[in-house]
This record gives structure tokens, C-alpha cells and sequence, in this order.
């Protein structure tokens, strides 16, 4: 029987080691080394990274994915403060294990061994600021925590938050490209905040509870690029012109709305957090082989001319393993349709461009 001391030593050694999990543990003659922790993952799950874990949308992001039972390992990633928000979701009594990296140098540990890469990076929206003025900064962001993906786990599902996404996706793709580690099922561009607007505007519109309606949103994931399929609403209902036109709008403008209503203190934080979890548990229930497991997303597709388009997708093992067709549009919808490729044809060009120029 070992002696006390000596056990309550190494609980110390297993607490600092997924808090501080460069270093070796403790040292003064403690046999516990990080390989012998549960730091490496002592839980049955996913190892799951956050890039931009400190931010506006990473940091309750991160709170919620400590929460997702699925996850074993959580991995907080950011240039600034990631050791305070470790320190602070490493204490919630849930089972994934969460280490912080901060800095570029910390890059490749984050991401090495990963199964899902989250990457909420990046500056907000501010107001009177459109999603092309984040590109300038944001593109260079998403290009380097890329390049850091296709080193040191070319085989994780990424789920890309960081806006103007219609125009970062394809330049995620382009960096996956240069590498030769692109596949095309396993990029996606999360578009799920448009989803969890319309069924929340629509259940209002209807008197329904929002987790009784499902709403179908298409094209990309910023203003009129946004396309709700009104006419495939679930459970099956019809809208005047008025509510129709109401709804499309308020579904398009929604992350104006709440920029201007911070008036200048942030942009949509929490409900993209919440809608970012969402689209992540059905990723990694996807990854656990779950059946029909479907949601809608911005991955490179052949649903429309344009390589780039959101649409419902089927998630398996391997990501996008089926991206399904937009099914019949009314005429309100083919006419939104083709506004939305216009747009989005420019932006997914500018991202293109960006890493072939």
C-alpha cells in the first residue's frame, strides 16, 4: 500500500497534467509522467480542437463541448488567453480532458491527433462592417490554421466558422489542395446558425415550439446567398407572400439584427456558439456511425453549377458522405436561387483567388 503522500501527489500530478500538458508533471521524484495520465484521454470519445477557443463564439463553444459526452479530449487553441479559459472549463465535472495551447508555436500540439477541428478564428462583425470587410484579416487567419491542419491531422472533419465562410471554405480547400490532403467530405462550412434562425422565426410566425419545426436553409451564409426553403418547412404549412417575404428577410438579415442591437460590443457570440455544437454533435454522431444522421452545411458540391453550395448533407465516418439535391423550389425560391449564385459565385472566386494569386 503506497503512503499517503504519495497518492495525494499524484492527484496533483494528474490535475496539473491536462492543465499545463507541455510540461513534465510535477517533478520532485513524482513517477508520474504525462503518458501516464489521464490527460492522454481516459474517456471514450472523440479528441476535438478549438481554434480561436478564447474568443466571442470560442469560448462558450468551448464550454459546451466540455458538456458533449461524446468528446474524451478538448483542445482550446488561441494567439491570446487560452490558459485562463482552459484553467476555467477544465474545472467543469464533465469527462473530456481539456488541455490549452497558446501561440503559434503550440499550433501543431493542439491539432496532432485530432477527429474534429472547430475553427471559430478570427475578428467579429462590427457595425456598418460587411462579411467581404472581415475577409482581409480572416483569410489570412484561416489560411495559416489550415496549412497547421493539413501537417498534423490531414484525416480530421473541420468544421469552419470564421467568416465571410463563402469565401474561407474554398480558400480552406485550396490550402488542403497545395498540401495533397483536400477531401471534399470532410470540409465543412458551418451554415447551421441560418437553420437554428429559421426554425426559430418560423415556430414564432407558426405558434409551434422551434424543436418541432425544421427548415431547410440553402446556398451560403451571408445575405441574400441565404436561401430558407419555406416551402419544405417540417411539419408542412404555407405562408402568405407578406410572411414569406418577412421571414426570408429577417432569416438573411439575422446576424445584422444582433450586431446593431450590441451596438458596438460584439457580434452573434452565443447563438453561434449553440448553433456551432449543434452542427458538431451531429458530426461526431456521424463519426460514431450513426445512421441518418443529416443537417445542412457549405461543402463543395455538385448540386448547382457553383463547386461550392449549402445544402442538407448525410454525415458518416467520413464527413459529407452524401450531399442531397435542393428538391422542388416554388417560385419564390428559384428566384432567391439564382440571386444567391450570383453572389456567391464572386465570393467563392475571391477565396480561390486569394491562395492561387
Amino acid at each position: 500500500m503506497q503512503p499517503l503522500g504519495a497518492e495525494v501527489h499524484q492527484r496533483i500530478a494528474r490535475i496539473s497534467a491536462h492543465l499545463y500538458p507541455s510540461n513534465p508533471q510535477m517533478g520532485d521524484g513524482s513517477i508520474l509522467e504525462r503518458t501516464n495520465c489521464r490527460a492522454k484521454g481516459g474517456a471514450a470519445g472523440f479528441k476535438v480542437a478549438i481554434l480561436g477557443a478564447a474568443g466571442g463564439i470560442g469560448q462558450p463553444l468551448a464550454m459546451l463541448m466540455k458538456m458533449n459526452p461524446l468528446v474524451s479530449v478538448l483542445h482550446l487553441y488561441d494567439v491570446v488567453n487560452a490558459p485562463g479559459v482552459t484553467a476555467d472549463i477544465s474545472h467543469m465535472d464533465t469527462g473530456a480532458v481539456v488541455r490549452g495551447f497558446l501561440g503559434q508555436s503550440e499550433l501543431d500540439g493542439a491539432l496532432t491527433g485530432m477527429d474534429l477541428v472547430i475553427i471559430p478564428a478570427g475578428i467579429p462583425r462590427k457595425p456598418g462592417m460587411t462579411r467581404d470587410d472581415l475577409f482581409k484579416i480572416n483569410a489570412g487567419i484561416v489560411r495559416t490554421l489550415c496549412e497547421g491542419i493539413a501537417k498534423c491531422c490531414p484525416n480530421a472533419i473541420v468544421n469552419l466558422i470564421s467568416n465571410p465562410v463563402n469565401s474561407t471554405v474554398p480558400i480552406a480547400a485550396e490550402v488542403f489542395k497545395k498540401a495533397g490532403t483536400y477531401d471534399p467530405k470532410k470540409l465543412l462550412g458551418v451554415t447551421s446558425l441560418d437553420v437554428v434562425r429559421a426554425n426559430t422565426f418560423v415556430a414564432e410566425v407558426l405558434g409551434l415550439d422551434p424543436r418541432e419545426v425544421e427548415v431547410p436553409v440553402v446556398g451560403g451564409h451571408a445575405g441574400v446567398t441565404i436561401l430558407p426553403l419555406l416551402s419544405q418547412v417540417k411539419p408542412p404549412c404555407s405562408f402568405t407572400h407578406e410572411e414569406t417575404e418577412y421571414l426570408t428577410k429577417r432569416i438573411q438579415d439575422g446576424g445584422t439584427e444582433v450586431v446593431e442591437a450590441k451596438k458596438g460590443a460584439g457580434s452573434a457570440t452565443l447563438s453561434m456558439a449553440y448553433a456551432a455544437v449543434k452542427f458538431a454533435d451531429v458530426c461526431l454522431k456521424g463519426l460514431r456511425g450513426d445512421a441518418g444522421v443529416v443537417a445542412c452545411a457549405f461543402v463543395a458540391s455538385q448540386v448547382t453549377e457553383l463547386p461550392f453550395f449549402a445544402s442538407k448533407v448525410r454525415l458518416g465516418r467520413t464527413g459529407a458522405e452524401e450531399v442531397y439535391q435542393l428538391g422542388p423550389l416554388n417560385e419564390y425560391e428559384r428566384i432567391g436561387l439564382e440571386k444567391a449564385k450570383k453572389e456567391l459565385a464572386e465570393s467563392i472566386q475571391k477565396g480561390i483567388s486569394f491562395i492561387r494569386n
